[in-house]
């Protein structure tokens, strides 16, 4: 028989009417619940969608206790890691059911974490998640006390056993392992790093990967160049490698230094994979067409997306205890840059 919903928004009550089936299979159509028959799904759905039904929020947080809600910390940047992180994350999250908030900050200090986290506890979040590629935001999760799980999406082991953080992240130390194992396996006698701001843990890793592997092959190991993370201050290093002497291999801590490398290089008549062999990292959009096309380690942000949701899930449930981080290894993908 018609139902008329004029007067008030469609009710479950409704969509069971019109389709035929009990109020408990509407519910479990709406949870995607394996049990029921497909012809039984399909039919309630027309009816969903006939008779423009939405569910209650509000009244289902007052059942579950849960907004279906993640709150997602994350630095102002545009840079390609924490970015990245960000987009895979919140596809991951939104496969699994869950709608992301998301707040980005400039600085990150106690006094504007606790505001940002206030903020999301005010909105019932589930849980919280904060994307930490410095130590700025590293020292500020670490003091957060609140009711809801935190997972960090980081490379750090900074964060105090006792602070009931759980950590996922990339292996920045493995990638850098890679890097720097295949360029001596190229037969070169050293390998200079070009290293990142050593505010990031990212930059911090990489570092410490690069020592431990050639430490490990038993090579020189020459004083590493700290720069930034952008293609200008790859340049600068560059051309004061040209002015100074270069060396056999470079391993630069991202994608962007090595393309400021291979300018200054080709500015200078160096051609990289014959005079100098060059590894970057991150296999950012577009490095496979450098000039030449560049070697480099690939972070596989989709699988850390997932990680990290499966770590939330798990939290929420009771379960992954906080401990030592979560690692996703990186692949390092060849290229000409680092020789042919």
């Amino acid at each position: 028989m018609p139902i008329d919903t004029s007067a008030r928004p469609p009710a479950m009550s409704d969509v069971a009417l019109a389709a035929g089936v009990s109020h408990q299979t509407v519910s479990r159509v709406l949870n995607g619940h394996p049990s029921v028959r497909p012809e039984t799904r399909e039919r309630v759905q027309e009816a969903i969608a006939r008779l423009g039904y939405r569910r209650n929020s509000a009244a289902r947080t007052l059942v579950t206790r849960r907004t279906d809600t993640l709150g997602v910390v994350t630095p102002a940047s545009a840079l390609y890691g924490p970015t990245s992180t960000l987009v895979a994350f919140e596809e991951a999250a939104r496969e699994a059911g869950w709608y992301v908030s998301v707040a980005t900050m400039r600085r990150f200090t106690a006094e504007s974490m606790r505001t940002t986290v206030e903020h999301f506890l005010d909105q019932g979040v589930d849980a919280l998640v904060v994307i930490a590629p410095t130590r700025e935001v590293g020292e500020a999760v670490a003091g957060l006390e609140v009711t809801v799980p935190v997972v960090l999406i980081s490379s750090t082991l900074d964060i105090p056993a006792g602070s009931g953080v759980r950590t996922v992240g990339v292996d920045q130390r493995l990638g850098a392992r890679l890097a720097t194992r295949h360029l001596l396996a190229r037969g070169h006698s050293s390998v200079l790093h070009v290293a990142g701001p050593l505010d990031w843990y990212d930059a911090q890793d990489r570092l410490a990967g690069w020592r431990e592997e050639c430490a490990a092959a038993g090579v020189h190991v020459p004083p590493p160049v700290t720069a930034g993370w952008t293609a200008d201050s790859g340049y600068e290093v560059g051309r004061s490698l040209v002015a100074t002497g270069l060396p056999e291999a470079i391993f630069a801590a991202n994608d962007q230094l090595a393309l400021g490398l291979e300018h200054a290089f080709w500015e200078a008549g160096v051609q990289v994979g014959q005079d100098v062999a060059l590894v970057g990292f991150d296999d950012e959009v577009g490095s496979a067409h450098y000039l030449p096309p560049l070697t480099t380690v690939r972070q596989d942000f989709v699988r850390l997306g997932g990680l990290a949701v499966d770590v939330v899930r798990q939290a929420i449930a009771g379960g992954a205890q906080p401990g030592a981080p979560r690692l996703v290894p990186p692949e390092i993908v060849v290229r000409r840059s680092s020789g042919v």
